[in-house]
């Protein structure tokens, strides 16, 4: 179901003083932490867009204002954004080293299995990214063709899609330790596929907005590879969303503000979504943002290492993978599976169908146990009712 846009909500919401906070100035802002996925990249752009900043600095002086204030900054709210290069979000966030965090679905299951009670408040990411890619001459196709196969993936949760894909497929791997002769071997890689493809690995994980532009920037072109797409594999998990604890959910006074965790939970995600319809609709501008916080991990590879060039082509991919509405270019639409055009999907909004395929994958192959999944405990639509967005 389509709402009204988030700029729109904004306005009324502001015409009716539901959104006020008295006095906001720089020096009465509340302080937020919201623990990052990855670097500074356009994968994380709505939260960069609505005026996040990394540890002792300001935001952007490209971000879009009213009066002089950022999304967050309306909204009462200085964000400050972890890097998450070699931290698990989940982890972090349980442990109180922020208050928000952006995750993917596998890696947030698991964690409450071991205990966090961590809750899913709005999910960003509409279709999953996920890919594998081969040389188009290994004569790899499909998942099935990985038996006898080395391939590259990721650590700190991130593995846990390959491993879907592998079992969804009938194949056994090394990632499970309990197996004793593997049909796949894996080799774990630092996310620059530079390190190992094609030379140590036959296929690679690859995220559609990141590491496939670098394998086509080291002179692979698409018409050279085998790309092979998670979720038109049937093996696609949720990915990036945003979550917080329970406690801080339910808290009746967030860090003595005399505010409750809704209601700051409320105006988080509110500014978040409308940074992120902002920078889906204003790419240029988002990279823009981007690219004043963004280090080497903002480059691509070959023809495409300019951080300009590479952010640009991963902000055109967000943007459809935020707003699948956006996705028109055949050539993007055939790596999805898609026939088509996706119809346009409301910001925050998660599916159901898409949870629990999530879940039962993930059941399946025994990463999570029966019921851990349950969504009345892992996913809460308090925070989006409250700001009127309508699922």
């Amino acid at each position: 179901m389509r709402t009204l846009k988030l700029g729109v909500l904004v306005a009324m919401l502001g015409a009716f003083g539901l959104m006020s906070v008295s006095g906001v100035g720089q020096g009465d802002l509340i302080p937020i932490v919201f623990q990052s996925k990855w670097f500074p990249q356009a994968q994380f752009a709505g939260y960069w867009v609505a005026g996040g900043h990394l540890p002792g600095e300001s935001a952007s002086g490209n971000v879009p204002t009213d009066d002089g204030l950022n999304f967050y900054a309306q909204e009462g709210l200085d964000v400050t954004i972890l890097d998450g290069g070699s931290v698990n979000p989940s982890v972090n966030v349980a442990a109180g080293n922020a208050d928000f965090g952006t995750d993917w679905m596998a890696n947030m299951l698991v964690q409450r299995e071991a205990g966090l009670d961590l809750v899913h408040i709005a999910q960003v990411f509409q279709v999953a990214g996920y890919l594998f890619v081969a040389l188009g001459s290994s004569g790899i196709e499909s998942v099935a063709d990985f038996a006898g196969k080395n391939v590259g993936v990721w650590a700190f949760g991130n593995e846990f899609v390959s491993q879907a894909c592998f079992a969804a497929n009938g194949l056994t791997s090394d990632l499970d330790a309990t197996v004793s002769n593997p049909d796949v071997n894996t080799t774990v890689y630092a996310f620059d596929p530079a390190l190992v493809f094609p030379d140590s690995v036959d296929v690679a994980s690859a995220m559609i907005y990141n590491e496939l532009d670098q394998i086509t920037g080291l002179g692979f072109p698409l018409n050279q590879l085998s790309v092979i797409s998670a979720a038109a594999s049937g093996c696609g998990l949720l990915e990036d969303f945003i979550f917080t604890t329970r406690e801080l959910l339910e808290s009746d006074d967030y860090k003595g503000t005399g505010l409750s965790g809704l209601e700051i939970a409320s105006r988080f995600v509110r500014a978040s979504l409308r940074g992120w319809e902002y920078a889906a609709n204003n790419q240029t501008q988002a990279v823009e943002v981007v690219l004043d916080f963004c280090g080497d991990t903002c480059n691509g590879s070959g023809e495409t290492q300019s951080p300009l060039i590479h952010q640009t082509w991963q902000m055109a991919r967000i943007a459809e993978m935020v707003q699948p509405a956006l996705m028109t270019d055949p050539a993007i639409l055939a790596l999805y599976g898609f026939g088509e055009t996706p119809a346009e999907t409301t910001y925050g909004c998660l599916s159901a169908a898409d949870y629990a395929n999530t879940v039962d994958l993930l059941e399946q192959i025994g990463l999570i146990s029966a019921g851990v999944g349950d969504p009345a405990n892992v996913t809460s639509s308090a925070v989006l009712d409250n700001i009127g967005v309508s699922c």
